[in-house]
């Protein structure tokens, strides 16, 4: 085994051939790859020193598993997961671009284009959460983008697995994205489906204004932000940017959860948006009457 990515660039894994390294995080390095039919295929590699872990293996395997279930448009498809030669593996759709890097090419994008995936994203949100899966690591780098422009979310299920396994072992990992952390994951505080609306509501902040709402090189100092401090204004920033545009992204970084979208049936109605998930439409119907 290797603890350098790119060595594994034009080797095989499994049945699949690496051809690039896409990307990495804190847990996996994600290749462009290739069937053995020649079907392009993204390849998300879980690092050695995790994977030599057996309890960090079995957790990362099932919460792969278990977003695979995830059948829906706007979330990535995931084709397999495996294990082969010390490697474990997943295989997943490959799409053409993802939003970080589409704002670190571009920087602030038009509003037009920040509703259209801001609504394809509720969408994949509403469907998970009616399936009571949290994302919990929302960011622009986890929302790809299809060469229809279409937005599908991936790494539903990471997070989760990385938290069961500090909670279970005690190890000192990050769990999460500073930068787009709840206030609620800030302190600790029990989590629902709503903290990833707030993290929704900085990755809408990020691609109006190409910068996050919070930053500091101090975790404690980002973490006291997010709790405490209101969040800037976005038409002043961009005074092209209309009204309703800022509301919904302002209703997303509420403080308190129960000032945000509750579900995806909320969003997508601000959004004005007509297909909503079931649950979430029925929902949305019963608290419109209420």
């Amino acid at each position: 085994m290797t603890n350098a990515p790119t060595d594994l660039v034009g080797r095989t894994v499994g049945p699949l051939r690496l051809e690039r390294l896409l990307g990495q995080g804190g847990f996996a390095w994600v290749f462009a790859g290739r069937e053995p039919d020649g079907t392009p295929v993204a390849v998300k590699v879980l690092k050695p020193r995790y994977a030599g872990d057996p309890q960090f293996e079995s957790r990362f395997r099932n919460e792969a598993e278990t977003a695979a279930k995830l059948q829906h448009p706007n979330i990535i498809r995931i084709r397999f997961v495996a294990r082969a030669g010390g490697y474990v593996y997943f295989g997943m759709d490959l799409c053409a671009d993802s939003l970080g890097a589409r704002i670190a090419r571009e920087g602030p994008l038009p509003e037009a284009a920040i509703l259209r995936l801001a609504a394809d994203v509720g969408k994949g949100l509403g469907f998970a959460h009616g399936q009571g899966v949290i994302h919990r690591d929302l960011k622009p780098d986890n929302i790809l983008i299809r060469s229809d422009g279409s937005a599908v979310i991936s790494d539903f299920g990471i997070a989760r697995a990385v938290s069961g396994y500090v909670a279970s072992t005690g190890v000192n990992m990050t769990i999460g994205t500073p930068q787009y952390l709840s206030p609620e994951q800030a302190q600790g505080r029990p989590l629902d489906q709503r903290l990833d609306f707030y993290a929704l509501g900085v990755t809408l902040f990020k691609a109006a204004t190409g910068e996050v709402p919070f930053a500091s090189t101090d975790w404690f100092e980002l973490a006291r932000m997010h709790v405490e401090r209101p969040p800037p204004s976005l038409r002043k920033r961009r005074p092209e940017l209309s009204k309703h545009f800022e509301r919904v992204v302002m209703k997303c970084l509420a403080k308190h959860p129960d000032d945000r979208y509750r579900d995806g049936a909320g969003l997508l109605a601000d959004l004005g948006v007509g297909e909503v998930p079931p649950r979430a439409a029925a929902w949305w119907r019963r608290w419109r009457w209420w």
